[in-house]
């Protein structure tokens, strides 16, 4: 189950329950790091919207989708700062994984390398 909107985070391992459940609505991974951190691990399915071209990028690919959205960074600061930007443009259904990718990681999939 989806937090509620009037929270802005997700935590690791209710994200790890969504997406292995049977009924997971089709949540959309935003990363939120830049293109080198990309490189070194993503989680699965996920797509680059660097926090530096946010603002611009933001717009054109996330505002006029429907679905749930799940941005995450390195370790949630620039995850929670593209989430706030999201709600202020009207995305109601959009959380940042809290504790980033690093979190992730440690406590849910531990062959996403650290750095």
């Amino acid at each position: 189950m989806l937090p509620p909107e009037d929270q802005y985070e997700i935590e690791a391992k209710a994200l790890e329950a969504l997406r292995s459940s049977d009924d997971a609505p089709d949540i959309r991974l935003v990363d939120c790091r830049e293109e080198e951190e990309f490189a070194v691990c993503r989680l699965e399915g996920a797509e680059l919207v660097p926090l530096s071209r946010f603002g611009d990028e933001a717009a054109a690919k996330l505002l006029d989708d429907d679905r749930p959205i799940v941005v995450y960074c390195h370790h949630g600061m620039r995850s929670m700062q593209a989430t706030m930007f999201l709600r202020r443009k009207g995305c109601g259904k959009v959380w940042s994984l809290a504790g980033g990718i690093d979190r992730w990681s440690e406590r849910i999939d531990p062959s996403v390398p650290r750095y």
